[in-house]
Parts: structure tokens; C-alpha cells; sequence
């Protein structure tokens, strides 16, 4: 009887115990940990889920913005973003003091529902005035944002001038027009008759090795990228003799206070360059892979695999570069880059094409001037026949 009382205290105090006050678990650094119900506020618009208000736009510091890709609304163009709509967007982000986040949809229909569920704050694509359950405002009442966020919907409508269309367009084609890099004008040989290209070739020479180039190649990259100038930079942010744009810069891991230096410049491109490479080993070819990584070198990665489906698609070979550069300077028609196999929209294929075909150019002027290629094409003569009969014979 005196063990059954005994097992009877123990129970009831393990029940005390454990209705007693929980103590939170916390972090190592004190903060209290709830995997349930997370403290912190998501930053991924996936995880978002909820209707931020203008006062939250700002409090947080970025607006979240959806649209298509094209010429008149979004496109990547060397690392900045381009278009009318995006720039007049950027300059009513600007205007709350908060960054804008862009965010590509396939369609109408998915940035209206990405808009309802919350995950962005607004449509900067001209929508029809049939739109229901949105509030149109902003550029000539055609963008959107949700029904409830009439504070966003009004300062929209209060920011925006109609002659701001005509500004902006004017505005982005100086910048297309005008030269990309600033630099100064250097000759495409240094001294021919010595076979010397650039006052760095000895910089090409060492780094080229490391992406498996031919130095010369390298070197007739630098000249259109920079025509041999060190201090050449673009409106767009790209720096030095190869123009690495900064955030290439800090994946590579070259200082900003670096960027211009020659030697550190070209070492870092060489490294791009050899990190590019690796992602279109799928393409058969040394030689042929350089076309490709080139021109992901000034279009993008990712517009460069776009062009490589669509080549699949149509029927061409989707790893020769005469086949998908007519793929590249297609995806300036809406016809192929709203395509469901291109992933990144629009893109000025124009611009691409020309570089690669200028640096394959030039690289085949170098190669009859300048010596000690490697990893290049033969510039050696063919083997002549043997003038002496064989000794065995």
C-alpha cells in the first residue's frame, strides 16, 4: 500500500512538472527560436503570402514589382536593367527611397495572381481597363496593384506625369546610342612588324592558360571590350581593360579597389572565362565552345541557353554557333522570345552576334602577326612531304 501512495506522489509531480512554465528554446546567440512561427520577416516572395501596405514598402526597402519581358517593359542589357516601363518604375522606387525587385511572369494571368496572393506589390506591364479585383494607376493608368492598396494606388497616381513617357524614351535611347564603354581610342596592334599586339601581352600570355585559350584570343577580346584602355568604364558599370561589371567582380573575388588594375583585371576574366566554359561543356568542341562563351560573356548565360532551345526546338543544331546565333538575333521578336522554352525573355541579339564575329576576326589578324599561340588554331605550316626515300625501303 505504502509503494502504491509512493507512485501516486511521483506521477502527480511529473504532472506539476510538466504544467509548469515553459522555458523557450533560443539560439546560440540568445535570440528565442519558434520553428513554427518564425520571428523574422521572409524576404522571399515565395514566402511572403501577405499584402504589404506603402508603409511597409518602405519600411522593408524594396519594391516588388511584376511584368513581361520586352523591349517596351523589362530586359537585362549588360547587367542594368532597360525598357521604359522598368526605368519609369525605377524612378517611382527611387522617389519612396526603396531598391526594385523585378520578377518575370509567363503571362498576364500569373502576375495578376502573384499580385492577389501577395508575393509582389505591383504590375508594371499596361494592363487592359477591364481588369477586375485591381486598382489601376500609374503610367497612363494601365499599371495595377491590389484592390486594398489604394495609399500605393494614389502616390502612384500623384508621382506620374504623362510627359514622363517621352522623357524616359528619350532618355534610354541616348543610352543605347551613345558608346557603352567610355575610352580612349588605342591602335588594334601595337607594333606589327614585332608581332607585339598590346602593351599586355605578357598578361594574356600569363592568364590565358587558365582558361585554356589561345592568348591571342584573349587579347582580341580586350580590344573590343576596352581597346586596350585600363581606365575604360561603361555607363553600366563595367570596369577596366576586359569590363567586369562589379558584382562579377565580387563573385570573382577581385576587389573594387582592384578592378582597374591590368593584372588583376585580365586575371579575374580569365577565371570568368574558365567558369563559363564549364557551363557549356555540353558543347562539343574546344573551338566551337568559345563562340558560345563569348557570347555569354557579353549577352548572358542565360540568353545564350535560351537561343540553344529554341535552335532544339526548330530543328538546328543546338551546339554550332552558326546555328544558334540565328537564334540569338531572333529573340528581339516577340514571336520567339515569349516562346515557353525561353526562360529570359527578351534580348538585343544584334549587339551579341557582332561581338563574337569581330573578336573571331580580329583573332584571325593576330594569328598572322603575333607568335606563340596556345590552345589556338594551327598557324604553322602544314608538314611537307618527305624529299628522302625510306632508308627501310
Amino acid at each position: 500500500m505504502h509503494i502504491k501512495y509512493a507512485c501516486l506522489i511521483v506521477i502527480c509531480l511529473l504532472c506539476a512538472a510538466c504544467g509548469g512554465k515553459k522555458h523557450p528554446q533560443t539560439t546560440p546567440w540568445g535570440t528565442p527560436f519558434d520553428s513554427g512561427n518564425p520571428t523574422a520577416e521572409p524576404t522571399d516572395t515565395a514566402q511572403r503570402g501577405s499584402h504589404f501596405t506603402l508603409d511597409d514598402i518602405i519600411e522593408h526597402g524594396e519594391l516588388i514589382a511584376f511584368t513581361l519581358s520586352g523591349p517596351e517593359t523589362y530586359y537585362d542589357y549588360h547587367g542594368r536593367g532597360m525598357g521604359l516601363h522598368y526605368l519609369l518604375c525605377e524612378k517611382f522606387a527611387q522617389k519612396l527611397g526603396v531598391s526594385l525587385r523585378v520578377e518575370l511572369c509567363q503571362d498576364s494571368l500569373e502576375m495578376v495572381r502573384r499580385l492577389e496572393n501577395g508575393d509582389g506589390d505591383l504590375i508594371m506591364y499596361p494592363l487592359s481597363k477591364g481588369a477586375k479585383d485591381l486598382l489601376l494607376c500609374g503610367v497612363n493608368k494601365a499599371w495595377a496593384v491590389e484592390k486594398t492598396n489604394t495609399a500605393l494606388a494614389d502616390t502612384l497616381n500623384r508621382w506620374f506625369k504623362p510627359d514622363m513617357v517621352a522623357q524616359m524614351k528619350q532618355e534610354e535611347q541616348l543610352l543605347l546610342t551613345t558608346p557603352r564603354v567610355t575610352r580612349r581610342v588605342y591602335a588594334p596592334l601595337l607594333n606589327r612588324a614585332k608581332g607585339t599586339i598590346s602593351h599586355y601581352d605578357h598578361l594574356f600570355q600569363r592568364y590565358a592558360p587558365v582558361a585554356r585559350w589561345d592568348w591571342r584570343l584573349m587579347a582580341a577580346q580586350c580590344y573590343q571590350e576596352s581597346t586596350f584602355d585600363p581606365r575604360a568604364h561603361s555607363w553600366a558599370g563595367a570596369c577596366g581593360l576586359m569590363q567586369i561589371i562589379p558584382s562579377t567582380a565580387a563573385h570573382l573575388g577581385l576587389p573594387q579597389s582592384q578592378i582597374y588594375e591590368p593584372e588583376a583585371n585580365i586575371a579575374a576574366a580569365a577565371k570568368y572565362i574558365a567558369e563559363l566554359t564549364q557551363h557549356f561543356n555540353d558543347v562539343p568542341g574546344s573551338e566551337e565552345r568559345q563562340w558560345f562563351v563569348l557570347a555569354a560573356y557579353n549577352g548572358g548565360f542565360f540568353h545564350i541557353r535560351d537561343a540553344m532551345a529554341l535552335a532544339r526546338k526548330h530543328g538546328r543544331n543546338p551546339y554550332s554557333w552558326a546555328h544558334v546565333s540565328e537564334f540569338v538575333l531572333k529573340l528581339s521578336t516577340p514571336q520567339y522570345y515569349r516562346d515557353p522554352v525561353v526562360k529570359h525573355g527578351y534580348m538585343r541579339g544584334t549587339e551579341t552576334v557582332n561581338y563574337v564575329a569581330r573578336i573571331r576576326d580580329r583573332w584571325s589578324q593576330y594569328c598572322g602577326v603575333a607568335k606563340g599561340g596556345s590552345f589556338g588554331p594551327r598557324t604553322t605550316p602544314a608538314p611537307a612531304r618527305a624529299t628522302r626515300k625510306h632508308r627501310f625501303k
